[in-house]
């Protein structure tokens, strides 16, 4: 068995924006693991947020025992960025070498397509207006706030997309006390989900607030091991699978939080087709599906996901599983 991890750079449709900073490009990791002359492949997004580089990662991933398995791997790495890639990678090979799907062989029913979010950059509220205009037809908008003054941005959204569905991310961006003023603003907006208003380490203030729109777990849920943090806190949680660790744990994690009684959202961070592509089998009726990675790029993977107004589609073998 063979490992090979490389970099690659995608430019961005324009500069995208959170309450953390600005981007022109998503700089993604690509693992091939090859055996018996059988190629699989994993994409991952190393995350500044949890002390992952494109270095660190690489070395995580170059580290590994060539004979490395699915069972194996929790064992060898952590759930973060590095499993993700060669997880996916791993079950992108098992089809292969099985001529089946991957959802045929993780025992799944067939996926199909699954209404997506579409995220508007952080911005002035003039700006965000005018993205919400040209994407008012999109039937999930995502907004992206998390500053002190975010009531200007929120009703600018709402006039340019009035029909849309909007989803809030705050990006760990606000206090208690913000959250708490904006609170019955977002009911009254017709907000219908809030992620992560406060920081992962401060979320504890959100135990006894009133939440009259559901508030969803981001950087507060990893994997598993984090639903037991978020009980009085949080009503949905946001899996994604460079922060669980590939798709056997987001698998994982979505049965034992809806056992749980959270809801699903599947998002993603700022990467390919590729690193979507596992991604929409976890999604599968899902609360909110957020997987529009690709929508933000100007340039994408050959044998792209598909994309229109059903959804996402899941993908083509030739692309992954």
């Amino acid at each position: 068995m063979q490992i090979e991890v490389t970099r690659d750079v995608f430019r961005l449709a324009q500069v995208f924006t959170i309450s953390r900073g600005s981007r022109t490009e998503a700089q993604v990791l690509t693992v091939r693991i090859t055996a018996h002359g059988v190629t699989g492949r994993g994409e991952c997004v190393p995350y500044a947020r949890y002390g992952e580089t494109i270095e660190s990662v690489t070395a995580q991933i170059m580290g590994l025992p060539r004979e490395v398995t699915r069972a194996g791997l929790p064992a060898l790495l952590p759930a973060g960025a590095a499993r993700n890639a060669v997880d996916c990678a791993l079950w992108d090979l098992a089809a292969k070498q099985a001529g089946r799907r991957v959802w045929e062989i993780a025992g799944l029913p067939a996926p199909g397509p699954e209404i997506t979010a579409y995220t508007l950059s952080l911005d002035t509220p003039q700006a965000m207006q005018d993205q919400a205009e040209r994407h008012a037809h999109r039937p999930i908008l995502k907004i992206k706030l998390g500053t002190p003054d975010d009531m200007p941005r929120l009703e600018a959204v709402r006039r340019g997309a009035p029909r849309a569905r909007v989803i809030v991310d705050a990006n760990e961006g606000w206090t208690a006390g913000i959250y708490a003023d904006l609170a019955p603003h977002l009911m009254r907006l017709g907000v219908s989900l809030v992620e992560q208003p406060l920081p992962a380490a401060e979320d504890e203030a959100l135990i006894g607030m009133a939440r009259p729109v559901p508030v969803c777990a981001d950087e507060s849920c990893h994997d598993r091991a984090s639903l037991s943090g978020l009980r009085g806190k949080y009503d949905v949680v946001n899996i994604k699978l460079d922060k669980a660790g590939g798709l056997t744990e987001a698998l994982a994690l979505r049965e034992a939080a809806r056992v749980e009684g959270y809801g699903i959202m599947v998002g993603c961070m700022v990467g390919s087709s590729l690193a979507m592509a596992p991604a929409t089998l976890v999604a599968q009726g899902a609360l909110v599906t957020d997987l529009d990675g690709p929508l933000l790029l100007a340039d994408d993977r050959e044998h792209a996901l598909k994309y229109d107004a059903a959804g996402v589609h899941p993908p083509a073998a030739a692309l992954w599983g």
